[in-house]
């Protein structure tokens, strides 16, 4: 990769953006709410020590069959296997109970060796999920060399002349790149900022860039897969894996968008990923068929609906996203944001998604999708659901200063 050295003048651009104007919204945290996810926190510590009883030591939690009573695990190289640790970790920020980060050490270390994995666009999920937490709370020389590797390896899957970053490896005609990867640019920026070097940066605008121009439809609605031709760039097909159709409207896939462009324009400070994530968030918001509490149905465009299977993680995402991007957007739709974050938050807390103590196989949240098309991950908990839940709670009591 050539280096190329971002000069002292760009990095003072970014200090002074709009976001900081635009902080002059006032969020009221509801004192019940703030309440409640405390109890919150304390339930997710005695359910992530119970759910580290159910892996052996080299395993990591994937999801639990509620109807046989059967844990599901992977390896290091699931695309998932960072939501653990960064879960832990994330806990341990909160109430500081040491055996959680105990227990991130020891499976960081058996995660360490993906940072050299170049067959994989989730590196910003296993990566800097994990690692960049344990290094936002404790910076060490090693989390910096890890993260440094995994952005690396990351750029490794980058093809310039389709402008994006490859997806899933599949025959030599085609270029798959989906939606999801608009959450692996995070440790590019990162990388930039560490060292200085501009191509992690430029190749994390130009995906979003070419994003923007081929997965989104005129309402803002985003394709999950876009098939490019490797050789010139073009698009070929733009289809769905794990949505109802391919011109449907997959909740978890509208969710990775709306908060991939909220983190490309606290990155760059750009507007136009600003205005990405306000239309995207406005179709989310104004969709006809997102339900009164906000947890959105697996797809927005099922044919079953209202009887369509809920999706926690979308619902999780999305909280999170919004509670972030409300700081960052006009007053109206800020206000907006920050309740609809906090009626999510305020439903999943509920007996109906947040499972009681030592049930669920140790997961915090039921009821999420993962691929329903395959027949897999169907109305479970999953590791990203509640990674991003603790994230959103975490979010949520910055505004009361806590």
């Amino acid at each position: 990769m050539k280096i190329t050295k971002i000069l002292p003048v760009v990095f003072s651009l970014l200090l002074v953006s709009p976001v900081f104007a635009q902080q002059k919204n006032t969020f009221k945290p509801q004192k019940a709410v703030l309440n409640t996810i405390s109890a919150n926190i304390m339930d997710a510590d005695a359910q992530y020590k119970y759910l580290a009883k159910q892996i052996k030591p080299e395993e990591f939690p994937k999801t639990f069959h509620p109807e046989t009573g059967k844990m599901e695990n992977s390896n290091s190289g699931w695309w998932c296997s960072g939501f653990y640790p960064g879960t832990l970790l994330e806990l341990y920020g909160q109430n500081h109970d040491e055996a959680l980060k105990t227990e991130a050490d020891r499976i960081m270390g058996v995660l360490a060796k993906e940072q050299f994995n170049t067959h994989t666009h989730d590196l910003g999920f296993m990566m800097y999920c994990s690692f960049g937490t344990a290094n936002k709370l404790q910076p060490k020389p090693e989390y910096k060399q890890i993260l440094l590797n995994s952005a690396k390896s990351l750029s490794t899957r980058f093809n310039p002349t389709v402008g994006c970053i490859k997806s899933w490896d599949s025959k030599k005609s085609d270029f798959l790149v989906i939606i999801d990867n608009m959450m692996n640019l995070e440790l590019l920026f990162w990388a930039t900022r560490e060292t200085g070097d501009s191509s992690f940066y430029k190749i994390a605008v130009t995906h979003a860039n070419t994003t923007i121009k081929n997965h989104y439809r005129p309402g803002f609605s985003s394709y999950h897969v876009i098939n490019y031709n490797a050789e010139t760039g073009a698009v070929q097909e733009k289809k769905t894996a794990q949505g109802f159709a391919n011109e449907s409207a997959w909740a978890r896939g509208q969710a990775w968008g709306l908060y991939g462009f909220t983190v490309m324009y606290r990155e760059t400070k750009d507007k136009k990923y600003l205005d990405q994530a306000n239309n995207i968030a406005k179709f989310l918001l104004n969709n006809p068929n997102l339900p009164a509490d906000k947890i959105p149905y697996w797809d927005f465009n099922a044919t079953n609906i209202p009887n369509a299977l809920r999706d926690a993680s979308a619902a999780a995402i999305m909280a999170s996203a919004l509670l972030e991007l409300c700081r960052y957007t006009g007053k109206t739709d800020a206000q907006t944001y920050f309740k609809t974050g906090e009626t999510i938050i305020k439903t999943l807390s509920l007996p109906t998604y947040k499972a009681k103590p030592e049930t669920n196989g140790g997961f915090i949240l039921q009821h999420s999708v993962g691929h329903f098309p395959a027949g897999t991950e169907i109305d479970v908990p999953l590791t990203y659901a509640d990674y991003y839940f603790v994230e959103a709670m975490e979010r949520y009591k910055g505004f009361a200063g806590k």
